[in-house]
């Protein structure tokens, strides 16, 4: 059995995360058992939920154990079986982690997925066909309930769930406004992602210029917002927000830190009479089917063109990881391993 490199987490960040969070580990792989199989990643996801699991805090997960290795999404191959229903060449998508290996049991429930890459490659089962495009799937569809001619904004505009979001979004006829950092990437989110406009949040310094900015490409308000960052974003927002508005919080990066993110207007969501509803994808599994079909389509159709961060190799993953939660990626963050 091969040797396994991989990230720990070996201690919990105070503040902001730093890479002597993670250790470098070398491990044997374990001989397989009957209905196991053993995976060779491809890719591993790295995603900003991630920091918020490095905490010992309450929250929607169980927080990462220290001395073990970092969980997350994988794409790969089976090279090993001793489960009838996967064979050597398989090519499949599951929770693997930060490592090169994984020993999976074929009859766990939601452990490993098969999937078919003759319209759609193997990393995208991370990203656009992954994932980040159902969490963008489930707050456009089940929450924000576009309607067409309807005006929507993104946060995170550019990232792996906000380029899913814009895609969708559009094929339903909504004006869709995003919100990025930096004159490429707004460029990419007009030219690439087809969004309507795109605000760089970099040029301005305050929640009221943002939102004056917000207001001249929302002329008739903002009917949904997709959240992903909080902070200064969601105060422009909010005063724009029309009544009976529809705001699907996936994420508040600005707060990842732990530090709290005070809200200053929140009387507008009783003035406007707004639904405001955090949601987590992996408490809606019954969506994923239909979701990642229509996923799946426009990817394999070049509606859904969206971009990738690739880090080279698993010693790479800490920093690459960093570099995300201060927005360096271009697009999904993957690591390559193979």
């Amino acid at each position: 059995m091969p040797q396994n490199i991989q990230i720990h987490l070996d201690n919990r960040p105070v503040g902001e995360a730093q890479a002597s969070n993670f250790k470098h580990v070398v491990a044997e792989t374990p001989p397989l058992q009957d209905g196991q199989v053993l995976v060779r990643h491809h890719y591993l996801s790295l995603d900003p939920y991630m920091r918020g699991r490095m905490n010992d805090a309450k929250s929607y997960a169980a927080p990462q154990a220290l001395g073990q290795t970092m969980g997350g999404g994988t794409v790969g191959e089976v090279i090993e079986s001793r489960h009838a229903q996967y064979a050597v060449g398989d090519q499949v998508v599951g929770m693997g982690g930060w490592q090169q290996y994984s020993v999976v049991n074929g009859d766990q429930p939601g452990a490993l997925r098969k999937v078919d890459t003759t319209h759609v490659p193997l990393s995208a089962y991370l990203g656009a066909v992954g994932m980040p495009g159902v969490t963008a799937w489930y707050g456009l569809v089940k929450i924000i309930e576009p309607q067409a001619g309807q005006t929507l904004v993104v946060s995170a505009a550019t990232g792996a769930v906000g380029s899913a979001f814009a895609a969708l979004s559009k094929a339903r006829g909504c004006r869709t406004v995003g919100v990025a950092g930096g004159p490429d990437k707004c460029r990419y989110a007009v030219e690439e992602l087809g969004l309507d406009a795109c605000i760089d949040y970099k040029q301005h310094s305050s929640a009221a210029s943002l939102s004056k900015a917000l207001r001249a490409e929302c002329p008739n308000g903002i009917d949904g917002y997709f959240e992903n960052v909080g902070g200064m974003v969601l105060d422009a927002v909010l005063p724009l927000m029309n009544a009976f508005g529809r705001i699907a919080v996936c994420g508040m990066i600005a707060g990842y830190n732990g530090a709290p993110l005070p809200l200053a207007y929140p009387a507008l969501i009783l003035t406007n009479r707004l639904k405001l509803q955090g949601f987590i994808v992996s408490e809606h599994m019954d969506v994923w089917p239909t979701a990642l079909k229509e996923l799946g389509l426009l990817v394999a159709t070049g509606k859904l063109r969206a971009r990738e961060s690739v880090a080279q190799g698993i010693d790479a993953a800490p920093e690459a990881f960093l570099g995300l939660l201060k927005g360096r990626n271009f697009g999904k963050q993957l690591v390559k391993l193979v």
